[in-house]
């Protein structure tokens, strides 16, 4: 066998999360049952973060195994070039490469980077309305930003994150939440139009639209900078804001050694 490494790009708008899901349209049903009808055979993917329904993807990296055959360059063109055919314009594979065999898209990554966009007008926009949250009160940039420098650095998100269990060893245990935020920036490319860069070595589920939501509340004014290091101490989700909407969402790229 040989392992597989594949660049997909997607809008999450149309599928149910990255995950697959028997009775729903997810992205990696779409892409494993396209996988199957390509090679003859069913494979198993493994995806760098498990994006939730509606969230989108510009860099997401998957990894899988095929049977040596389907590894040669010309094989990879053709099967790349067929699941572009099956799966776009709502799934793209932008690069598909033979890579060592100890290669795995979640656990040999080292940083994720999502990118939340915001339309900051009083009137929606028509055409960004799938990719941008409409947000039409005024925004405090350098209050949002103050705030989000508050995070960078490895603490404790679980007031920003969604409660998730695991089994280890047989028991039951709440996931751990504790993260490094690398980079969280705010900037405002155009009049309207706002954007919310962060990266860490991994995430929670909803961590960044929680945040987002949260900073947002402070660039309205309803909550203070000052306040982002108590609600990372009370742990507790109920201290932060509210979840931005998943269509604001964009899972940018992955970072490998």
């Amino acid at each position: 066998m040989a392992r597989l490494r594949l660049l997909v790009s997607y809008d999450g708008g149309e599928f149910r999360g990255f995950a697959a899901n028997p009775g729903v349209r997810t992205v990696a049903g779409v892409l494993a049952d396209a996988l199957e009808r390509r090679l003859g055979y069913r494979v198993q993917l493994t995806c760098a973060g498990r994006t939730d329904a509606g969230v989108h993807a510009r860099g997401q990296v998957v990894s899988l195994e095929v049977a040596d055959g389907d590894a040669s360059p010309g094989r990879l063109a053709s099967l790349r070039n067929g699941l572009n055919r099956m799966c776009g314009p709502d799934v793209v594979v932008l690069e598909s490469e033979a890579v060592p065999s100890d290669f795995d898209a979640r656990f040999s990554a080292v940083a994720r980077a999502y990118r939340y966009t915001i339309w900051n007008a009083p009137e929606p926009d028509v055409f960004r309305r799938s990719y941008a949250w409409h947000v039409p009160d005024p925004l405090d940039m350098a209050a949002m930003s103050d705030a989000a420098t508050l995070l960078v650095g490895e603490h404790d998100f679980a007031s920003f994150c969604s409660r998730t269990e695991q089994v280890v060893d047989g028991e039951v245990r709440v996931a751990p939440t504790t993260r490094r935020v690398l980079r969280a920036v705010w900037s405002r490319p155009e009049p309207a139009l706002v954007r919310f860069d962060i990266e860490a070595n991994s995430f929670c589920r909803q961590m960044v639209r929680s945040i987002a939501g949260t900073l947002v509340e402070v660039g309205r004014g309803r909550r203070a900078a000052a306040d982002i290091p108590a609600i990372l101490a009370a742990r507790d989700r109920a201290a932060a804001g509210q979840v931005a909407p998943p269509h604001g969402l964009c899972l940018e790229s992955v970072a490998y050694r």
